[in-house]
Parts: structure tokens; sequence; C-alpha cells
């Protein structure tokens, strides 16, 4: 029988993997965590103050996050994570053994009019630059898919689980 991934829904803020990953997560029949949840409150803190965090107050997160990844190896999960750069994502990927990486890819001036719009999220809009400044797409050689996330949601789910079966 074919292992069931953990999925990683990825993308800066506004990209949509709240919505995604718990579509996502309810199409698969499988359990669904929020990055944002395994946050420190220092790192709410600083982000909502306008601060963008570095690798080293990212560290303590990834490792929260790979956790749970570990937890699910086998089983299946997803959960929303930017994972902007490939060494998160590598730090990702050694903790479960079938991980599987969707790039919610949305053009700046679409993700300027969703975070704008947002209301109650913490993340500021002025750190979108520093995100997208940040992202690392996936690599050739990186198990995933980029998949436009201007698309309805219903499609977007359709091309990941689509890929998940190529």
């Amino acid at each position: 029988m074919h292992e069931v991934p953990v999925i990683v829904v990825m993308g800066v803020t506004g990209s949509g993997k709240t919505t995604v990953g718990t579509a996502l997560a309810e199409a698969l029949g499988v359990e669904y965590a929020e990055g944002d949840d395994f946050h420190s409150p220092a790192n709410v803190a600083k982000m909502a103050a306008g601060i963008p965090l570095d690798d080293a107050d990212r560290e303590p997160w990834l490792d929260a996050l790979a956790a749970w990844m570990a937890e699910r190896s086998g089983q299946g999960g997803v959960v929303a994570c930017s994972a902007l750069k490939r060494a998160y994502r590598d730090r990702l990927r050694a903790s479960a053994s079938y991980a599987f990486f969707l790039h919610l890819d949305v053009p700046r001036d679409e993700l300027q009019r969703r975070v704008a719009a947002r209301r109650g999220h913490f993340m500021p809009p002025g750190l979108l630059a520093s995100q997208l400044a940040t992202l690392e797409p996936l690599d050739p050689d990186e198990y995933g898919r980029t998949v436009d996330a201007t698309r309805p949601h219903r499609e977007v789910i359709r091309q990941a689980v689509a890929a998940l079966h190529e």
C-alpha cells in the first residue's frame, strides 16, 4: 500500500494556506494543523509589531512543526506552514518519511489585496514584502507542486490530490 503523505501547504502570508489546508485535510480524511499555532508568544508579538522573524526565531517553531509531522509519518496529515526557504523545508522533510509540499502561488497585487482585507490576524500587511523577499520556490528535486492559488479552492484541492498520485 502507498504511504500517506504529510502535506505542508506552504506560501507567504495571504496565499490561502489555512483555507486550502483545512479543505485538503477534510478531502483526504486526515488531521489538520495550523502552523501559526506553533509559534511562541514572543514570535507572535514580534510579527504583530511588524518585525520579520529571523532564522533563529523560526528554529523552535520549525522543530515543533517537525515533531507534529513525525507523529503523523505514515498516517498522513496536513499542516499550513510558510516554509519559505529550502533549508526550512529540508528540516521539515527530515521529520516525516513522506512529506509533500504544496506551494500556493499568488501574484503580489492579489496578496496585498487579501492581506489588507484580512481581519483579526496578527500578521500585519507590512510583513508581506519581507516574506516575498525570503521565499525560495520549490526546487525541481523537491517532492511537491506549485499551484495557482488564485484559482477556485476546489480546483486547487483537485490539483493537489492529483499531484499526490503522480
